[in-house]
């Protein structure tokens, strides 16, 4: 490959360099600040930004965030310490998802069959009750089905079944999710 010859394609930030350089300097520090616990506070930076987000979620410590304009978050929504949602392409978080802390969102790849290393961002899509769990990651284009777990450490780098558990690196299924006492249709 050709690293000196590389381009984004296509591919742009989808804000204006203003928008970019005052989320950099401004909005992405104050995100990620250990000294600023509240997550009302948080949210509101995140919508100032462009974020689509819901009631009630928490953000907690050292949260980083690529691009805020490329991030929908439905209500009651956990997203831990140090999570890093590297989003090139929309990150979509239906209501009632748990990211535990340490989790890695990677919407972007590169085609290493391209003399150019060439960029290709894709979607992550996480559906409502789902939870990934402490230091996983999640590949580009990956959608994770309603109720899913993927467990501590697990890579996902193909889409996740609903109410299935996952494990293991790459991530492989485990054991149906049954919640003890639930008998409605949502999670």
């Amino acid at each position: 490959m050709h690293l000196d010859h590389y381009t984004t394609g296509t591919y742009t930030p989808g804000a204006p360099l203003w928008k970019q350089l005052l989320w950099y300097f401004l909005g992405d520090p104050l995100i990620r600040s250990q000294i600023l616990p509240f997550s009302a506070l948080k949210v509101w930076i995140l919508r100032c930004f462009g974020a689509q987000i819901g009631k009630k979620v928490r953000i907690k410590p050292g949260v980083r965030v690529k691009l805020p304009w490329r991030l929908i978050v439905g209500d009651c929504v956990w997203i831990g310490e140090d999570t890093w949602i590297d989003n090139l392409a929309t990150v979509t978080l239906e209501s009632h998802v748990c990211i535990s802390q340490d989790v890695y969102l990677c919407t972007g790849n590169h085609d290493w069959s391209h003399p150019d290393f060439q960029l290709i961002p894709a979607e992550i899509h996480i559906q409502e009750g789902s939870w990934i769990a402490a230091r996983a990651a999640i590949g580009p284009g990956v959608t994770v089905g309603r109720g899913a777990v993927l467990t501590l450490g697990g890579v996902a780098g193909r889409s996740l079944d609903p109410m299935t558990i996952y494990s293991g690196n790459p991530a492989q299924p485990v054991k149906k999710r049954f919640i003890k006492g639930f008998s409605g249709k949502s999670v």
